[in-house]
């Protein structure tokens, strides 16, 4: 097959970039807009083609130099070769194109995409892939469309220096690990206070593991605990040290005091804290809470967005599945003394569905929901009648869809701003606010 000329224009949800080959479509993975390019068709579609990179003939000069040695083979950051402006901006067109589709929401309202303060070493909340073979043990990440791990023996750029300085104790420890294929993968958790690991072990003896990590405590400082997990979530058990995973919020009316919140290993956690905390404050712009409202905060995880808004409302009501997480709001509650919030543990369309038949109502709606994002909810939710809801999502596709959803349902949006969550990736959160019409 000769090889094909293509300019890249932009960037796509996903990663990719994106050109045009005699009229028609194409994605090219690594690439950057500006760039020229010899490539040659990996995949053709009726609409559309995919190609590889054989030559970059001129480069764009928004190019930069990847700071990861792994980039390129690593599946797991695609934009660090993109000048981080550039970065932004895609990442507000992404979001802006998706809700003009989904929901006909117009450009205008789509703000400037909120920076993140560090575009390095960042992330508090890490998955390294193992693989224990003839050629010793791999700790990185799965090579891009494989499962091949691709060993990371630095760590991880974006990751934080702390979750670093713990895969080299655990590297260290491994090599005496007597079944490392019954190892495939380790999660890192760090927060303000605390740094815990949790282990998957498939082998037939976890209480062998266990007491191996029990014996190897003392040699993996940082670290502040260490779990074993052998299947679902609830398998989750601590081998040694402390669980808890603690870090602190501004609360009140201009953050004039200080909400501390901890979370347990396996419950969920935004990766990036300087972003989780413009979050927090872009939701207090957006509801612009009295003093009066009952607010429900839906996919509540530990209370992260609604515990420090606490003091500037008349209740809190929160919805989540996980009861690990449940627990965690209720011990954040009585950490902070904070006595008008309630948590239940339940799906969030059932939840959502009780609350409604018992005839309650709420002023706002944190929502805050998976990637696949809220659909199954919005019947049971506008049964509620909020008047605003503050929507952050973390996948463009799905929100847009909800939004068009609740527009049905009388719902416009105001406002959107994307947030760079995830820097060096294509993956971004925004929040939303929609008002019930009158």
């Amino acid at each position: 097959m000769s090889d094909l000329h293509v300019r890249i224009d932009r960037l796509a949800f996903g990663g990719n970039g994106v050109g045009r080959i005699d009229g028609k479509v194409c994605f090219v993975p690594l690439s950057c807009p500006g760039d020229d390019l010899r490539v040659r068709l990996t995949s053709e579609k009726r609409s559309y083609s995919t190609a590889r990179i054989v030559e970059i003939a001129t480069p764009s000069p928004q190019r930069v130099v990847p700071p990861c040695p792994l980039f390129g083979s690593c599946g797991g950051c695609g934009w660090q070769h993109i000048a981080y402006p550039l970065q932004l901006e895609a990442k507000r067109q992404i979001l802006a194109e998706a809700l003009w589709r989904g929901a006909r929401v117009p450009g205008e309202l789509v703000a400037e995409t909120l920076p993140s303060p560090l575009q390095l070493g960042y992330r508090s909340r890490v998955q390294f892939k193992l693989h224990g073979g003839v050629d010793g043990l791999k700790i990185g990440f799965y090579r891009h469309g494989s499962h091949f791990v691709e060993d990371a023996p630095q760590g991880c750029p974006i990751a934080l220096p702390v979750i670093n300085a713990a895969l080299l104790r655990l590297r260290d420890v491994l090599t005496s690990f007597r079944e490392p294929a019954a190892i495939p993968q380790i999660n890192i958790d760090c927060a303000e206070r605390g740094a815990v690991a949790i282990v998957n072990y498939i082998g037939r003896d976890p209480e062998q593991a266990a007491a191996f990590f029990a014996g190897h405590a003392h040699a993996l400082t940082p670290l502040t605990g260490l779990y074993l997990q052998t299947g679902r979530k609830s398998t989750l058990r601590k081998v040694w040290g402390d669980g808890l995973l603690a870090y602190s919020l501004p609360a009140g009316p201009g953050g004039a005091s200080s909400c501390s919140l901890g979370f347990r290993p396996g419950g969920f956690s935004q990766v990036n804290a300087a972003q989780n905390r413009a979050l927090l404050e872009l939701i207090r712009g957006m509801a612009g809470f009295h003093g009066r409202e009952r607010v429900l905060d839906l996919y509540c995880g530990n209370g992260n967005f609604s515990l420090p808004l606490a003091g500037e409302v008349e209740s809190i009501t929160g919805i989540e599945e996980y009861e690990g997480s449940i627990a965690a709001a209720l011990d954040n509650c009585r950490q902070n003394g904070i006595n008008n919030a309630e948590f239940l543990a339940a799906d969030a369309a059932n939840g959502v569905r009780r609350l409604a038949d018992d005839g309650r109502r709420f002023d706002a709606v944190i929502l805050d929901p998976p990637r696949s994002g809220a659909a199954g909810t919005i019947g049971g939710l506008c049964r509620l009648k909020p008047e605003r809801i503050v929507y952050i999502s973390c996948d463009p596709g799905t929100l847009a869809r909800d939004c068009g959803l609740l527009a049905t349902q009388g719902y416009c949006v105001l406002k959107s701003v994307p947030l760079d969550m995830f820097p060096q990736t294509y993956h971004l959160e925004s929040i939303t606010l929609l008002q019930r019409g009158s």
